[in-house]
Parts: C-alpha cells; structure tokens; sequence
C-alpha cells in the first residue's frame, strides 16, 4: 500500500533528530496512514515534533499522534486509558493519554501496536458527509510567532 509522502516541511522539522529517530518518526507515520489514509495530519513545532491525525479539520479531534524525542518516537493515544491493552504497551499515568515508546523500527511491529491504533480510529470523531481529500498542516515555531498577537509592554 503505497502511503502519501510526508510534507517537506516536516522533513526539516526532523532533521535536528539522528538518522535513526527521522526513521522512526517516518516509520510510525507510516504505520498510521496505513490504517487511516483519509485522515489529515497536524504538525506541530513546540517542545518536540508532535505528529497529530484526525479525519475532521480541528487538531482537538485527534485519535493517535507521534512525539520526537533525542532517543524514542512516542505513538500516543489522545483516549489510551480508553483503549483495551492486552498486551501491556500503554505508558503514561495522566486521565486519558497514553503512549508507546518505540526506540527501534521493531517495536512498531510489537504484538497489539496495530490493534491499539486500530482501536483508536474506532473510536475517533468522524464528520458527517464526504470526506474531503486529506491534508497536511504544518505549523513551526517560526510560523507560530508570525500569527501570534502582539505583546503589550506596560506603560
């Protein structure tokens, strides 16, 4: 199955990253749009490269999303502590997100990997209607500040 070519800006965006995690942020990316092609893409540059899917146009509707970090990829679940996890891979002790640590390109093919993002996209929101061709948005810190109001200086 052939999986649309992440935007170039994204690229950039993992390029301060070793070889090693640009593969797995790739990788998890791709294992995603495997299972849900239609669904739109929302990176954004903050802390880390957050990698948010959803099949509406709000970032909130998010059912699973990659965080890039010096040593591991995380694949999170914005409604992990929903998500039925036989297998033990959900981490995280928040109210409802969850993630999986992926340190090397064989953890994304653990038994239950594919079930949980599976599980995810079950549950998402979805709008009414057709679908409209998927897309991808891509916000850096650079943009970030470009739309953002001006700071008041006081008098």
């Amino acid at each position: 199955m052939s999986v649309r070519l992440p935007d170039l800006e994204y690229l950039k965006l993992l390029l301060p990253y070793g070889e090693v995690i640009q593969g797995l942020a790739l990788a998890a990316r791709k294992l995603i749009l495997e299972e849900a092609p239609e669904a739109n893409e929302f990176v954004y540059e903050v802390y880390t490269i957050a990698d948010h899917f959803t099949f509406t146009e709000r970032p909130s509707d998010a059912f699973v999303f990659t965080t890039t970090h010096a040593n591991w990829v995380n694949l999170g679940f914005h409604f992990g502590s929903l998500l039925l996890d036989p297998d033990g891979l959900l981490r995280g002790g928040g109210k409802l997100i969850r993630h999986v640590r992926i340190t090397q390109a064989t953890d994304l093919n653990a038994t239950g990997v594919r079930k949980l993002v599976r599980a995810a996209i079950a549950q998402a929101e979805r709008p009414e209607g057709e679908a409209g061709k998927p897309r991808t948005v891509v916000r850096t810190a650079q943009s970030a500040r470009k739309h953002s109001a001006p700071s008041r200086q006081r008098t």
